[in-house]
């Protein structure tokens, strides 16, 4: 069975415009004859993928369908949010849609990340594809370049040659991202693999209010041009929540896939400028 990426491109990008109500939302930002979204589709048109979901909302569908033409994407779904409610619905929603059955691994992406030497990513989707069950899940980190007090961490220890994560440190100030890095910590990337029967399995668990909504918009969902318009009024009733606080920070269940690779969320644009001078065109 093929993996299903699911792209998570619903995001406002407000971080880089504080108190400007009018903005381009990052995923769209024109870096140069390249957008942070065309990086993200490049990226899953390995063998290892299925063709995609994608998760937004009706203010972005317009520009996702523009990327996905530019970047001749013809077999895809979109899951349309009504409302903005943090990760936590939005990866849930998506995961709960028709034609995913419930052993499916799916593999989450963040359309706004720079993701570079994906194909060592891809290695390590491959290699630990047999270790997804119906509980746990994978997230991905990142080896820290610098102490950063942009990024969450985590810290693992070694059990029969999986890295199980003990511990979460949501955006330390810099002095403490030095210890951090110290006892070996990584960047939490914000990507995430496991499979569909699980994400159910630790909603209903951990979020039952929020799994019962999302599975009530999801039925109740009109289909149209390849796209899901979940419904408003269920899916206003689940809780705003992110997944990190929503479902990582909840279970105990989580297993670490540790990568040494480029990579940024472009967040601020001190690591926009970075990027720049890395790559002068």
């Amino acid at each position: 069975m093929k993996i299903r990426p699911v792209i998570l491109c619903g995001g406002a990008g407000t971080r880089l415009w504080p108190n400007q109500k009018k903005h381009q939302t990052k995923q769209f930002i024109d870096f140069g004859g390249w957008t942070l979204m065309q990086k993200t589709l490049e990226r899953i048109k390995s063998s290892i993928f299925d063709y995609p979901i994608l998760s937004t909302n009706l203010k972005y569908l317009k520009q996702v369908r523009l990327e996905l033409k530019k970047n001749k994407v013809k077999k895809y779904k979109i899951v349309l949010e009504p409302a903005k409610k943090n990760t936590a619905p939005a990866i849930l929603s998506s995961a709960l849609i028709k034609d995913i059955p419930s052993n499916q691994p799916l593999m989450f992406f963040a359309a706004d990340h720079l993701v570079e030497k994906s194909h060592i990513l891809n290695k390590s989707i491959i290699k630990n594809k047999l270790n997804l069950d119906d509980k746990n899940l994978f997230i991905f980190g990142i080896k820290p370049t610098n102490p950063s007090s942009e990024y969450g961490y985590f810290l693992t220890k070694k059990v029969k040659n999986i890295n199980k994560v003990t511990k979460f440190i949501e955006k330390p100030k810099f002095a403490k991202a030095k210890q951090v890095i110290k006892k070996k910590g990584y960047w939490n990337s914000g990507m995430f693999f496991l499979r569909k029967d699980s994400i159910i399995n630790n909603f209903k668990k951990y979020q039952p209010k929020t799994y019962r909504s999302c599975l009530k918009s999801v039925n109740k969902a009109k289909f149209k041009n390849s796209t899901y318009y979940l419904n408003k009024s269920s899916f206003l009733q689940s809780v705003e929540k992110s997944f990190d606080y929503a479902i990582l920070e909840k279970t105990k269940n989580i297993n670490a896939i540790k990568l040494n690779i480029p990579w940024n969320d472009l967040g601020s644009w001190n690591e926009i400028s970075k990027i720049y001078k890395k790559n002068k065109s």
